[in-house]
């Protein structure tokens, strides 16, 4: 019983060193960017955008074994040059080419994205996440197709 009493109080008094700082309020969290308007609804005059054609596509229907091909084409709507730093798939199937250099403002560029059916069959939707210097950070580019074996065709 001891034991727990000592133990009881010890997390007690850690509990009070760690909410108090010192009793001076050092180590509290500014809240400037919370309390600032502009922080919450501006974001930088300075900043890459990508603003895609479309964000969808859809490759009908396929025969199993096959290997379609998309390009998302899109253009630097910002005032900062562009750069994608990855594109990554929900499925190893899916395969995204992207620029690998800097993509100035209002220019284009594009998104080669490749799809293999083998091993796959009836409906299939893949989605592959764009990484960039814009915000958000991530954009979403999906696919579909519907895989149908030999014998369906």
């Amino acid at each position: 019983m001891k034991n727990i009493k000592l133990l009881l109080f010890a997390a007690v008094m850690a509990m009070m060193a760690l909410s108090s700082c010192n009793g001076k309020g050092e180590g509290k969290l500014s809240t400037d960017l919370v309390t600032s308007p502009k922080s919450a609804t501006e974001t930088s005059d300075k900043q890459a955008a990508i603003t895609f054609d479309t964000d969808k596509h859809d490759f009908g229907t396929v025969l199993q074994g096959e290997v379609v091909s998309y390009s998302f084409h899109f253009t630097n709507t910002g005032n900062m040059p562009l750069i994608i730093s990855s594109v990554k798939s929900s499925c190893g199937c899916t395969v995204g080419d992207y620029p690998r250099e800097p993509i100035a403002p209002g220019e284009r560029g594009a998104i080669k994205v490749s799809y293999d059916s083998k091993g796959h069959h009836g409906f299939q939707s893949r989605v592959l996440t764009v990484m960039s210097n814009t915000i958000p950070a991530k954009t979403n580019l999906r696919i579909k197709t519907i895989v149908k074996t030999p014998d369906q065709y």
